[in-house]
């Protein structure tokens, strides 16, 4: 699928759609607070169709020197599996080359696994040295 990758924030209720559309209650039970959210990320980059549609979002957040966190990438049910959350990840690993850290939290299915270690990431638990991951969730 072709798709144009920037750097902007979409409106209010493109970013409430999106993340409603691929189920992440999570985030869309305070919509507001979701769009906040996105706004306060370091990064955000959109994926968004031929006809300019919202189809995928990317957002980091980051010291912007020793540390970033991918917070989210999603793409909306239709456009997935067609290249469009490969395109985010590798401009967000474009922008962040610079920062020592990328770290990532995401669910335990394999087909996550292999898609971000396609991209050259790897599972805390393989790293050498040992490293640990603690996290709290509420």
């Amino acid at each position: 699928m072709a798709v144009t990758i920037a750097s902007e924030v979409p409106r209010a209720d493109e970013i409430v759609r999106l993340y409603q559309s691929v189920g992440w209650t999570a985030y869309t039970d305070d919509p507001r607070r979701l769009v906040d959210a996105v706004n306060a990320s370091y990064q955000v980059l959109t994926a968004r169709s031929e006809a300019g549609a919202l189809v995928g979002l990317a957002r980091t957040i980051s010291d912007g020197l020793t540390v970033a966190y991918v917070q989210d990438i999603l793409v909306s049910p239709e456009c997935q599996r067609q290249g469009v959350g490969g395109a985010l990840l590798d401009e967000v690993l474009a922008q962040t080359q610079h920062i020592r850290q990328l770290v990532l939290l995401t669910d335990a299915e394999e087909g996550q696994r292999k898609f971000y270690e396609s991209r050259g990431l790897i599972e805390v638990h393989d790293f050498a040295p040992q490293l640990r991951s603690f996290v709290r969730l509420r």
